[in-house]
């Protein structure tokens, strides 16, 4: 095998490299772009919970007297 065939063979496992690396890293990418939009939308859901467990807590710490009474009265 010549030098110049070499230096072919070299660049040719050399391109194919960077393919696998290029499609590699759009693969982990997309992961990535999935897992931020999980992580978002459960951000969203937790402040959402927050909010409600606040307006709960705040309802249920009303005076006595806000309250109508039970039906047995």
């Amino acid at each position: 095998m010549t030098d110049r065939e070499r230096l072919t063979q070299r660049i040719d496992e050399l391109e194919i490299r960077v393919a696998h690396q290029d499609r590699a890293l759009e693969e982990l990418n997309e992961a990535f772009a999935a897992q931020w939009r999980t992580i978002d939308e459960l951000v969203r859901k937790l402040s959402a919970l927050e909010s409600r467990l606040h307006t709960v807590e705040q309802n249920t710490d009303a005076p006595p007297s806000t309250e109508p009474p039970p039906p047995h009265y």
